[in-house]
């Protein structure tokens, strides 16, 4: 079939020439260079321009012909190279879900090997190497194939993790800067970069960066929860601030302790903080209504626990106790507020007194190992031996801690003083009274006891 083609446009080629030589038999002379020039005839210049363009199609076709043959060899080549490469990184992953570390390896090795680009392989091979402990290689691996592709997220938030894990603290803060100049509103990147900060107690960094969080989820479902964390950060930064100077001098501080408590009325570590600046410069009645402030808004232990403090080193029981009997006549329903006041009452040798605050938190069905103690104790010091026996076995029976310590609400992290921020889960304000949960599932008595003075005259606390 190619061949009669051929014949037909050579014969077409012909009969075109001899037709056109005939009707254009005068010559022609064209200039090829400034003094070279050749001279034919018109028939002959037309045929040869048909046949020049027809050989440059040729070159053209053939070329481009090769052309895509070799890019089918290529693209068969890498095909081939994809499809092995897939194989050993589906066998790694298999291999490490098994438990297989070191086979994994060894696949996940070989598939970067082959494929140098493939940043799944690489994350995945760094992935193992954390996992058998070896964070320096996994670095070492996400750090060639950031080399490559320099501004791959995936990587760069492997790479800072990375480095975090090693204490590269400032490796880390590098890669999150980088994270930000490729794409500056990256919540997660904001938010690493923030939890790095606060890692290092860097409270004024982190602020700065929770300030960026803010306006980039703000009108979301998350922004109360980010607002919250403002105050948190705030609240360190003038902490730390204020530890600086040793607690004196911190009126500034102060100030801003104040707007926190203003704009969030429940955030204790404030409120506490306030009460113990007051108390550092020792002006002991700005702290103590610091903290009655706290109590009365908050109905948290540790302001009571502050205020017992307080007024126990000042050797002014009487104020306390002054406290104590004006709060109760507003919360006599106040179980938890019966209880300290009970517990100081025995504390301070008033036996009666605490029988009877205590005795009410009892009849309200509480049941609470420290309060029978109290009661057991308070029943030994009347002599009132059977008694005192009795509440000594309820208070072994109940198979609880005996300490007077905080739990943190959010992890049930223990401590035996009461912290600003669980060390475990990181929350702030979350440590409460170790049995406060107990106080919050029983009721008063329907008939109070009498909340008057007992008559008793406090002696020097034991």
């Amino acid at each position: 079939m190619t061949l009669t083609v051929m014949l037909i446009l050579i014969i077409a080629l012909l009969t075109f020439y001899i037709f056109f030589s005939t009707l254009n038999p005068q010559e022609v002379t064209i200039l090829y260079f400034w003094d070279h020039s050749m001279t034919t005839t018109v028939a002959i210049l037309v045929v040869g321009c048909i046949l020049l363009g027809l050989v440059l199609g040729l070159v053209v076709h053939f070329y481009s012909l090769l052309t895509h043959q070799y890019s089918q060899i290529k693209l068969n080549r890498r095909q081939k190279r994809d499809q092995e490469t897939n194989k050993l990184y589906r066998e790694g992953i298999n291999r490490l879900l098994s438990g297989e570390k070191d086979e994994a390896l060894k696949l996940f090795n070989k598939g970067l090997s082959r494929d140098p680009s493939r940043i799944d392989i690489a994350l995945a091979l760094a992935d193992v190497h954390s996992k058998k402990g070896d964070t320096r290689q996994a670095v070492e691996v996400l750090q060639k194939a950031k080399d490559k592709q320099p501004k791959c997220l995936e990587l760069l938030f492997g790479l800072a993790a990375a480095h975090e894990e090693l204490d590269q603290f400032d490796n880390a803060r590098s890669i999150y800067e980088e994270i930000l100049k490729i794409e500056s509103g990256n919540r997660v990147a904001l938010e690493k970069f923030r939890d790095l900060h606060m890692k290092q107690s860097l409270w004024g960094d982190a602020l700065e960066l929770q300030k960026r969080i803010l306006k980039v989820v703000q009108g979301g479902a998350q922004f109360e929860e980010e607002k919250l964390k403002q105050t948190c950060l705030r609240y360190e930064q003038a902490m730390q601030k204020l530890e600086e100077k040793g607690f004196k001098n911190g009126h500034a501080e102060r100030k801003e302790f104040r707007e926190l408590i203003k704009q969030a009325p429940d955030f204790i570590p404030a409120r506490v903080a306030l009460g113990d600046s007051y108390r550092a410069e020792d002006r002991t009645k700005d702290a103590a209504q610091a903290w009655q402030d706290g109590y009365q808004a908050t109905g948290k232990s540790i302001f009571l626990a502050r205020l017992e403090d307080l007024y126990m080193e000042k050797e002014d029981p009487a104020t306390l106790l002054s406290f104590f009997r004006k709060a109760l006549i507003e919360r006599n329903s106040d179980l938890l507020l019966h209880f300290f006041f009970g517990k100081l009452c025995l504390r301070l040798e008033m036996v009666d007194e605490a029988l009877e605050q205590l005795s009410f938190v009892e009849n309200a069905g509480l049941e609470l190992p420290q309060l029978h103690l109290l009661l057991a104790e308070a029943y030994r010091r009347r002599n009132r031996i059977d008694e005192s026996n009795k509440e000594f076995q309820k208070a072994m029976a109940l198979k609880q801690d005996q300490g007077m310590g905080y739990l943190c609400a959010k992890c049930g992290t223990y401590s035996p003083s009461w912290q600003s921020r669980c060390p475990e889960c990181k929350n702030w304000g979350s440590y409460r009274l170790a049995d406060y949960a107990v106080f919050q599932n029983v009721k008063p008595p329907e008939t109070p006891a009498q909340m008057g003075y007992s008559g008793e005259t406090p002696e020097p606390a034991q």
